[in-house]
């Protein structure tokens, strides 16, 4: 029960911040209205206002609010986040042919490939706008590197799947790329902004790196273990696809030779891998693969955590707990 309390409080906290951040995010498309087209508005609107929990924006306002700013221009900050995360998202479901994204239908299967792709990039150059306007040159610098880091990670993961790479280091790299270097960029850019000591921007951009590496982890465990009503997407998407996810390459290099060979032959068919996700499934918990992916991201967090202990002094604040408990919501989470 206690336990329910804790989580139905951090939820609720999590609510608080999304609807600040929705709230700001429609006051600034609201002042664009008169210079984008109309049909870019409704894309964005519907792109945008599509569910969430704005986890990226909240990282760059607790981050700025641990360094000592505590004002609601945070939440424009923020906001570019959320933005080049949706621009990501728009793209990705159009590489990976996925019709729909949190239980509707995706950006580009209602509008079209060239209006999401379009409102992506539009996505993208507002939100640089945003990050050099309020954190400066070296705000910019940490956004556009993460930028280039999730192209560049994309890249990596392909060529991963192409080559069949069971290398966990290669995977940490692509993840770092794909999914972390935005997160840590969130941290880090919310402390620039408010002016942190050098020491507190390096220790909220490695929270952000290994909390990152957690989320994407957890991902690769919900694509194979999570309930679409809840994750909104079909489970074995990254098994359609090919992709060396962390389960699927710990049960590979741990499998016996012949598990090992079906596990390849699976992986190197296009119609296996359509029609092979109950096999592999067992396969990988045959191996431990879904159990160890789990410890993994669980020992992410903990050294996220430990970088917060910088902050310490002066007791615990109302920011660095709830960064806390937002990394060990990573490891509960369900969607």
């Amino acid at each position: 029960m206690q336990n329910n309390t804790f989580m139905l409080g951090f939820l609720n906290q999590i609510k608080t911040e999304a609807a600040k951040v929705d709230q700001c995010m429609r006051a600034d498309l609201s002042a664009l209205h008169g210079d984008i087209d109309a049909l870019l508005s409704e894309v964005l609107d519907y792109g945008l206002f599509n569910g969430g929990k704005r986890i990226r924006p909240l990282l760059a306002v607790l981050g700025a609010r641990l360094c000592g700013n505590q004002s609601e221009e945070q939440y424009r900050l923020g906001i570019a986040f959320e933005y080049l995360h949706a621009a990501t998202l728009f793209h990705d479901d159009i590489i990976d042919q996925s019709e729909i994204r949190r239980g509707k239908s995706s950006v580009f299967k209602k509008f079209g490939t060239v209006a999401a792709i379009l409102a992506g990039d539009f996505l993208h150059a507002h939100s640089m706008a945003l990050v050099g306007q309020l954190a400066g040159e070296a705000g910019l610098r940490s956004f556009c590197r993460a930028t280039k880091g999730m192209v560049d990670g994309e890249f990596m993961q392909l060529r991963n799947a192409q080559k069949y790479n069971l290398s966990e280091l290669d995977y940490y790299d692509a993840v770092m790329g794909k999914t972390g270097l935005l997160i840590a960029s969130a941290c880090e850019v919310g402390a620039i902004y408010a002016g942190g000591d050098e020491r507190y921007v390096e220790a909220l951009r490695s929270y952000g790196e290994n909390l990152g590496r957690a989320f994407q982890i957890i991902d690769d465990l919900l694509d194979y273990q999570g309930d679409p009503g809840k994750t909104g997407k079909k489970l074995g998407n990254d098994l359609v696809e090919g992709k060396m996810t962390l389960p699927v390459i710990i049960a590979v290099n741990r499998a016996g030779k012949e598990d090992k060979q079906r596990l390849f032959e699976i992986l190197s068919n296009n119609e296996l891998r359509c029609s092979s996700f109950d096999e592999v499934s067992l396969l990988i918990e045959r191996y431990d693969g879904f159990t160890t992916a789990k410890i993994k991201a669980e020992e992410a967090v903990i050294i996220a955590e430990k970088q917060l202990q910088i902050f310490s002094s002066g007791g615990v604040s109302t920011e660095k707990k709830l960064l806390v408990e937002l990394a060990r919501f990573v490891i509960t989470r369900e969607k």
